[in-house]
């Protein structure tokens, strides 16, 4: 059964002769399906198989195993968040999938190596068909707002995939700096927490947005950095009765170090206060279940791992969390009828509610087909690999003199191994360019961040040629 039943599902469903489709209790059923459905006098009949995404998945619901986090301004109690089941072995030499295939499928790997994919993601065959097919659906019909619709839908779909949420559960923005306002905009107030904690190892928009909260009486409290991680011990320091919501990073952006989700989330939860996790550095490198980790909210935008571009981002929230929130930072696409077109708000009962103005339809049909690639090749799988290849960098590094940034031990960080180059990191960086190499600087490293397509003799090249640029030097 289907997840998402789209318009061509019914058109298959009637030449097929069915009088009715029968779905699964958590399917999405897009407007276009529903008209044709119609239309075709063929019934869309509610079944009591397998079709929610806890099921597809593999994972039980919360409510399998006890009752989920809520805050105390929803009436919830604490729960200490479910860890994350042990990673399968790592595949040596190779990974588990056809590599050499999927090379094929990013044009750009047969002229230069691109390790920057903590940066910007390779264009795909797959990402490029589906600009087109915007491109080609607009030109040929000037206007089809109920496919582009149906095409929010099926990005929303593909992202809940992802994370072992429901479609039901996952808003669509422009960029995490939208999301990240829109949720400190739907924070309760008058609940006696005004503080804000966070770290010094956010990306700036992060920390922007709730400094500029301040002027809405929000404390922000930053948790320190020191050696380029962040000790779990810094939250039991910072963390209290006050704390409304912790707002903290899955990977930091600056040498790759990824925090202990499972134990940092029954920290917050314990205190009463929610976990928000900005997750756009290493999504799509390694599996994150919010449902066993219980997190709360989660953004992430989309060019990174996840082979998209810019211009798009999404956000889950909790479903039992959604009532309690209602956004200020708000728009047409966030009320129950966008098309009712009425001046008073009208929040939609899902997380459609903290969607904005028009959603970025383009970049949706981009992020939907990058999104596919990691689901396919499954983040598990993608993480065995990368780990391989992050040894190998870490090993290869070290034996050349080099400074790493990063932390040493694999289980400590994602694909990103951050070597540093000195304050003219840009330079370094246009340096590997003359040698086909795409990586990207950051500070005073240069940031070597392979994906799934990366091969381990692209490591040793790129080493190679680094050791060269900084002799030059």
């Amino acid at each position: 059964m289907r997840e998402i039943v789209t318009g061509t599902d019914i058109d298959a469903a009637h030449r097929a002769g069915q009088a009715e489709l029968v779905v699964g209790p958590e399917a999405v059923i897009t407007g276009i399906a529903r008209e044709r459905a119609e239309k075709l006098g063929l019934r869309i009949v509610l079944g009591a198989g397998s079709g929610s995404a806890a099921s597809q998945t593999g994972h039980a619901s919360p409510g399998a195993q006890g009752r989920v986090f809520m805050p105390n301004f929803a009436g919830g109690h604490n729960q200490a968040a479910r860890g994350q089941g042990p990673a399968t072995a790592h595949v040596a030499g190779r990974p588990s999938y056809d590599i050499d295939a999927w090379r094929k499928k990013f044009p750009i790997l047969k002229k230069a190596v691109h390790v920057a994919n903590c940066s910007q993601s390779p264009q795909s065959d797959a990402t490029r068909a589906a600009a087109m097919a915007y491109l080609d659906n607009w030109d040929g019909m000037g206007m089809d707002w109920g496919r582009w619709m149906e095409e929010i839908a099926l990005a929303k779909a593909e992202f809940a995939k992802l994370l072992n949420a429901k479609p039901s559960e996952i808003a669509i923005g422009t960029s995490v700096s939208e999301l990240t306002s829109t949720i400190g905009s739907a924070l309760p107030l008058g609940t006696g927490r005004m503080k804000v904690v966070t770290t010094e190892a956010e990306f700036p928009t992060v920390g922007n947005i709730w400094n500029a909260f301040r002027k809405f009486d929000f404390q922000p409290e930053f948790v320190r950095v020191k050696n380029g991680v962040v000790d779990l011990a810094e939250y039991d320091r910072v963390l209290d009765e006050r704390t409304l919501i912790a707002s903290i990073f899955d990977v930091y952006y600056y040498n790759g170090f990824k925090q202990d989700l499972a134990a940092i989330i029954p920290k917050i939860h314990a205190v009463g206060a929610l976990a928000y996790v900005d997750a756009y550095q290493g999504i799509g490198s390694h599996p994150i279940d919010v449902k066993a980790l219980d997190i709360d909210m989660l953004s992430t935008g989309n060019l990174k791992y996840l082979c998209g571009i810019p211009g798009v981002a999404f956000l889950y929230v909790k479903e039992e969390l959604v009532p309690y929130m209602e956004p200020a930072f708000t728009g047409w696409f966030g009320q129950k009828n966008p098309f009712a077109f009425k001046l008073d708000l009208d929040y939609a009962t899902d997380a459609r509610r903290f969607d904005n103005g028009t959603p970025p339809v383009l970049t949706a049909y981009i992020a939907r087909a990058g999104m596919g690639i990691i689901n396919e090749v499954g983040p598990q799988a993608i993480q065995d690999w990368t780990d391989i290849l992050s040894k190998r960098c870490i090993d290869g590094a070290l034996a050349r003199g080099m400074d790493v940034a990063s932390p040493l031990d694999i289980a400590r960080k994602a694909p990103t191994t951050a070597i540093r180059v000195g304050k003219d990191s840009h330079h370094v960086e246009l340096a590997l360019r003359e040698a086909g190499i795409i990586a990207s600087a950051r500070g005073d490293v240069i940031r070597i961040a392979p994906h799934f397509f990366t091969r381990l003799e692209d490591i040793d090249y790129v080493l190679d040629s680094l050791e060269k640029v900084l002799k030059r030097r």
